[in-house]
């Protein structure tokens, strides 16, 4: 069964540690050393986190000899706003037609 993207981004997103990794990351790529070493969590615990993002394609990673690099896949942030303007767009079409139902005077 194939995994919806953006349910996957949607479960990462909603964890803060992953939140506080992805700000990180918004001036450029780190290592997960350098991640790793702002958290006071495990190395397991972060290498989770770094794992999670990965596999929802928030962040793509490049191994530079013995460092793997951590930046941010503004593609994905970028699919996740259309998806949620999608639910907007639809919403305010449904609320405006909520809305002239509600001023329709009534009839007697």
């Amino acid at each position: 069964m194939a995994r919806n993207p953006a349910n996957a981004a949607f479960r990462a997103l909603g964890d803060e540690t992953r939140r506080e990794i992805l700000k990180m990351l918004r001036p450029g790529p780190k290592t997960s050393g350098e991640i790793a070493s702002r958290f006071n969590s495990s190395w397991p615990t972060v290498s989770r986190h770094l794992a999670v993002l990965r596999e929802a394609g928030l962040v793509a990673t490049e191994r530079k000899g013995q460092e793997i690099y951590y930046e941010l896949n503004t593609s994905v942030f970028q699919d996740l706003v259309t998806h949620m303007m999608g639910w907007i767009a639809t919403d305010a079409a449904g609320a405006r037609r909520g809305a002239a139902r509600r001023r329709k005077p009534q009839e007697a």
